[in-house]
């Protein structure tokens, strides 16, 4: 098995990427510090077609070296906004029909293969601080609560892996309803 080279991986262009067809996903960092864990959230968006992030609270913004370290660039292809106010993000997101479902480990909360998302409908994925995970008054304000199952002596991933084990399932779930 021959290894591919970068010229062979048929890359969308800046622009090619702005005018794709996004995934109906939509992820929001409440209170994010690490820089690289932000830039790697952009680069999981780009690879996956993220329709927008919203970068909350004391989540810092591009550009920046660090951000910009880690994000290879996708800070340029992937739609962000920052929100000082996750709470009050969530409230609207959700008047405009977005569900809003918050990634942690809580009562109650739906286990992420069992999660099955619906046709025609945006999912906003709430990911939270590094230590305090998504603050409790979204938690509260969120449509539910999905929770990766760990089965370790942790229970406690990297925000960033985070995102990529949440956007890669629910990606793969949206398309295969496609499909269908």
């Amino acid at each position: 098995m021959r290894k591919l080279k970068n010229s062979e991986l048929d890359r969308l262009s800046v622009v090619g990427f702005k005018e794709a067809e996004k995934t109906p996903i939509i992820i929001i960092l409440d209170n994010i510090r690490s820089l690289n864990n932000i830039g790697s959230v952009f680069r999981t968006s780009d690879a996956f077609l993220i329709e927008k992030i919203y970068l909350c609270g004391i989540t810092a913004t591009p550009p920046h070296k660090d951000i910009h370290k880690t994000a290879l660039g996708s800070t340029e292809t992937v739609a962000w906004e920052y929100v000082e106010n996750t709470l009050d993000l969530v409230k609207r997101l959700q008047t405009n029909n977005v569900k809003v479902y918050s990634i942690e480990q809580a009562e109650n909360a739906t286990m992420l293969n069992n999660f099955a998302p619906k046709r025609q409908t945006t999912y906003a994925l709430v990911f939270g601080n590094e230590v305090k995970g998504v603050s409790q008054d979204v938690v509260n304000a969120s449509d539910t609560v999905i929770e990766i199952p760990q089965y370790g002596t942790k229970h406690s991933l990297n925000i960033s892996v985070s995102c990529g084990v949440v956007v890669w399932d629910v990606f793969s779930k949206l398309r295969t309803l496609e499909k269908t």
